[in-house]
């Protein structure tokens, strides 16, 4: 039977991952989280969540017990106190409680960056926690790494934010400074191929993906996968303080957060020791690769509005609305909203309304539905449509039916892929009039069906 693999930082966004790919390799696990709650909403199969905190160095040693191994991905980078110094504690009740409970081995995710350089506070302390783990003698297996490219890393949504959302970027010049940008899929192959490595001495490795590349080659191969014309002008003046302030205006990040992140952005982050290519299986891709799988496997940057209405009628007949909408059969509500709508698409040298339906009654993969084309059709089941008229982006309004006890439920989903800031605009614009349209469609699919049942 295995011992389960504890976590400390499951909520986090490595943490996250791993939790998962643990999972399902068939681990089982145990986090250490101080708000539970959050992990066991989950309800993951093979998951145990101990509450505990770090700095708390009782309920550390409760949840090291009966463990093997343990990950250690935390640190306090968005504290607002000295994050240095809650680095150091956490990291010492880490290690003594791992002596104390027999664990044999830790795994831990620090950073890349030259000891002999002038380190930024960030990187330094994430260096110094791996020398804390290691103190006790338990084996630590440390590895540092550049820029994590995946959905809800940091680094990379400050790049999303900046490319989506600006044009022109007036960028300080840390968008030039050399960096190894690592897939979350290769960093996680990484940290599981740790669990097999024999626990007897503490080893450290570089990781990285296949290439380097700055942020600002960063930023442009963002734009140039998302079809975004951006110019990225480095100027010399920006210090830390005055960059964060600038990324607070338009990226989620907190400025405390952005000028942590700044500091450690300053220097370089590139893998200079090959051994962890000879050591492990893992074979790393290029940024190019990493940021095609993170924009693939992503879903934050969609808009979505979904909503759901029962029927007291069979899935064949609350789908018949479906199967007829547009053409002469409208939208079951507001029509002069849409009819507005295809003038306004054909006023900007879009289709408009006028190529109606190939037949009133029945769909098929390809048909035209007004400004819209079938993308996917299942007979009494589902129904999604991929928008034609003009847009800053690509937009898909999806209808799902399924059987229930009582009669069947309709699902309608709105969901849209904005351009860059025009289209983030754009979708803030029509949201209003989207919950007044949408809402009332479905309710007049839902009326439509009980008439013609």
């Amino acid at each position: 039977m295995k011992l389960p693999i504890l976590i400390a930082g499951a909520t986090g966004y490595v943490g996250g991952e791993l939790l998962k790919a643990l999972l399902a390799a068939g681990y089982p696990v145990r986090c250490l989280a101080r708000r539970p709650k959050i992990l066991e909403a989950r309800g993951l199969p093979g998951l145990q969540v101990v509450a505990g905190d770090v700095l708390d160095a009782v309920s550390i040693r409760a949840a090291m017990a009966g463990i093997d191994s343990a990950y250690y991905l935390v640190h306090s980078m968005g504290s607002t106190q000295s994050f240095e110094e809650q680095d150091r504690i956490a990291a010492q009740n880490f290690a003594n409680a791992a002596r104390e409970s027999g664990v044999t081995r830790i795994i831990y995710l620090g950073g890349l960056g030259h000891s002999s350089d002038q380190l930024s506070a960030h990187l330094r302390s994430r260096q110094q926690v791996g020398e804390i783990l290691k103190s006790t003698g338990v084996p630590v297996i440390e590895f540092r790494a550049s820029v994590v490219i995946g959905s809800g890393s940091l680094s990379f949504e400050m790049i999303r934010a900046l490319v989506e959302r600006l044009p022109v970027m007036i960028a300080p010049r840390w968008v030039t400074v050399a960096a190894q940008p690592i897939a979350i899929a290769d960093l996680l192959s990484y940290l599981l191929e740790a669990l097999e490595l024999p626990p007897t001495e503490s080893r450290i490795f570089e990781i990285g993906g296949s290439d380097q590349v700055s942020y600002g080659g960063l930023m442009r191969e963002y734009a140039r996968q998302r079809g975004l014309k951006r110019l990225v002008i480095s100027v010399p003046f920006l210090t830390p303080r005055l960059s964060s302030l600038w990324l607070a205006l338009v990226t989620p990040l907190y400025v405390r957060v952005g000028r942590k992140l700044i500091d450690s952005i300053r220097h370089e982050t590139v893998v200079e020791d090959q051994t962890a290519l000879r050591q492990f299986k893992t074979r790393p891709c290029g940024f190019r690769e990493a940021i095609a799988s993170a924009i693939s496997a992503d879903g934050l940057h969609l808009k979505v509005d979904s909503r759901a209405i029962h029927v007291g009628v069979s899935p064949k007949e609350a789908f018949a609305p479906i199967r007829r909408i547009g053409g002469s059969s409208g939208w079951y509500y507001a029509n002069w909203l849409w009819q507005l709508r295809g003038l306004l698409d054909i006023l900007f040298g879009g289709v408009g309304l006028r190529r109606g339906r190939r037949d009133p009654e029945s769909l098929r993969v390809g048909d035209a539905v007004d400004f819209w084309r079938v993308e996917a059709i299942e007979p009494d089941r589902r129904l999604r449509l991929a928008a034609e008229m003009k847009l800053p982006g690509r937009a898909w309004l999806e209808f799902e039916v399924e059987s229930d006890a009582t009669g069947s439920m309709i699902r309608q989903t709105a969901t849209f892929d904005p351009v860059g800031l025009l289209g983030r605009a754009y979708w803030y614009s029509v949201f209003p009039f989207h919950q007044f349209v949408f809402r009332g469609m479905l309710r007049g699919i839902a009326a439509k069906s009980r008439i013609d049942a």
